[in-house]
C-alpha cells in the first residue's frame, strides 16, 4: 500500500501558479476506489495515489503531455493530458 493520502495532495496546499492534474475515475457512473500513477512523456512512473472514497485524485506536475493511468480492480484505464505551466487539467477516467 502507497502512503500517498486518498486522492491525491490536498487543493488548499498549493501553491499559486502550480500545474495541477486532478479528476475522477468512475465505473458505469459510480466513483471506483484505486490507485491512479502518472507517467512521464516517455512512459516513466513518477506518481501514484489513492483515489479518494469518491474516485477523485489529484497531481501537481510540470508542464508537459502526462499519462494518467488508473488502476482499479477488475480494470486499467490510460488518458494521455497536456498540462500547461500554471493550469488547471482535469480528467475524467470510466473503467
Amino acid at each position: 500500500m502507497c502512503g500517498a493520502k486518498a486522492g491525491g495532495p490536498d487543493a488548499s496546499t498549493a501553491k499559486s501558479g502550480e500545474t495541477t492534474i486532478q479528476g475522477s475515475v468512475t465505473r458505469d457512473g459510480q466513483p471506483v476506489s484505486g490507485y491512479v500513477r502518472l507517467l512521464d512523456s516517455s512512459g516513466e512512473f513518477t506518481a501514484e495515489v489513492p483515489t479518494s472514497a469518491t474516485g477523485q485524485f489529484r497531481f501537481y506536475a510540470a508542464e508537459g503531455t502526462w499519462t494518467v493511468r488508473a488502476l482499479v480492480p477488475g480494470a486499467t484505464a490510460d488518458r494521455k493530458v497536456v498540462a500547461q505551466q500554471g493550469g488547471l487539467t482535469e480528467v475524467a477516467i470510466a473503467v
